[in-house]
């Protein structure tokens, strides 16, 4: 049996980081208006490669979660219900203070609490990961695979018969958002919230399909049918994902069946492939950079957030005007090396290195900040 058979798969650290370095490039350009396509999300339906970064990490989330819930041995007791229950509420919580951040320093340091937007990345990541963790200890394994398919078809019967494709406030999604969390709280500049409640219900999907790819690769110690088995899954939900497709869009803002079903498989693969070059060539001298960002994924999302919000509010003078130190740094220093869209590239690369290395000095440190 190969030496790698038995040791925790590095690919895993790897992808996770991977996805944390996406999403924050992403999320950082020097000037939104000037971003290079692939890194702009697709308008409404389609996908670009900015839309596959969240989903692979909610993909991962869910092979975690079968990793972590081993140790209560997959049984509902009361241990393992208080860590699911206060670490959901942890991640919404501070899913919330973040935005309570943004509206305070965006909205000239008065906090309205009227305005606080309630959902975001980190509270779908929280309900996500505590329903699917919960139902991977209530639903007996082999019938999980049954959980995701209703959850799937019953959200794609909701958008069917609610005119969840519409962009617009006509939409079941917009709806039920504007009903329950009032528009205040909503994600403003688009009549559909990406993180709204409903379509909460396939992104549980989501984490249970990387639950049960979780549970196949952890059932076998051999790293070369851990690879097979990721392959073959990633193939097969990529392509009927796209097959769907044609009567489901793919649509990441409706976090769509067919938009679930198809990360999944592309992260599958992707995974694959990872496994492939780290676990089994052993090339791992390059995964060093994304290993800093996979070991505190979240805290590192976390200060992300904050500093960009602090980066997009603390003012200096430039060119006898108040601005950003951002708008500053990239107008006054990137921009005319780089031009519109590659200084605004710059800026976000600089961004993801400057977390970087706040990663790495935990990394080095061994300091894991668990939330």
């Amino acid at each position: 049996m190969n030496a790698t058979s038995n040791r925790r798969l590095l690919a895993l650290d790897v992808m996770r980081g991977l996805t944390i370095a996406g999403m924050i490039l992403v999320n950082t350009p020097g000037t939104w208006g000037y971003v290079y396509a692939p890194l702009r999300h697709a308008q409404w339906n389609g996908l670009t490669p900015a839309d596959l970064i969240f989903p692979f990490f909610m993909f991962i989330m869910g092979i975690s979660t079968y990793i972590s819930l081993g140790k209560y041995n997959y049984t509902f007791g009361t241990p393992a219900a208080l860590k699911i229950v206060k670490r959901t509420c942890l991640i919404f919580l501070i899913g919330v203070a973040v935005n309570c951040l943004f509206q305070y320093c965006y909205g000239n340091g008065a906090f309205a609490v009227g305005e606080i937007r309630i959902l975001g990345v980190l509270q779908r990541l929280a309900l996500c990961y505590g329903a699917s963790a919960l139902i991977a200890l209530l639903v007996r394994h082999k019938h999980i695979p049954y959980v995701i398919v209703a959850l799937l078809t019953g959200y794609f019967v909701i958008l069917i018969t609610g005119n969840g494709f519409a962009c617009d406030e006509t939409s079941i999604l917009s709806i039920a958002d504007r009903f329950v969390l009032g528009a205040a709280h909503m994600y403003q500049g688009h009549p559909i919230d990406p993180e709204g409640l409903l379509s909460t219900v396939p992104s549980v999907a989501h984490v249970l399909i990387g639950f049960c790819v979780g549970k196949l690769l952890m059932e076998t110690k051999d790293i070369h049918v851990k690879l097979e088995r990721l392959f073959l899954i990633g193939t097969i939900l990529t392509f009927v994902g796209f097959l769907l497709s044609y009567g489901c869009p793919i649509n990441k803002k409706v976090w769509s069946p067919t938009f679930v079903v198809v990360t999944c498989g592309l992260g599958s693969s992707l995974l694959a492939l990872l496994v492939w070059i780290i676990d089994i060539k052993g090339y791992k001298r390059w995964s060093r950079f994304f290993e800093s960002f996979g070991v505190n994924p979240l805290f590192i999302y976390v200060l992300a957030d904050v500093l960009a919000i602090l980066l997009g509010v603390i003012t200096v003078t430039y060119q006898g005007e108040s601005a950003s130190l951002q708008q500053a740094f990239y107008a006054g220093i990137l921009q005319p090396i780089f031009g519109n869209e590659g200084g605004s590239l710059a800026y976000a690369i600089l961004f993801v290195l400057l977390n970087w290395s706040i990663g790495y000095i935990l990394y080095k440190k061994k300091i894991y900040i668990k939330i």
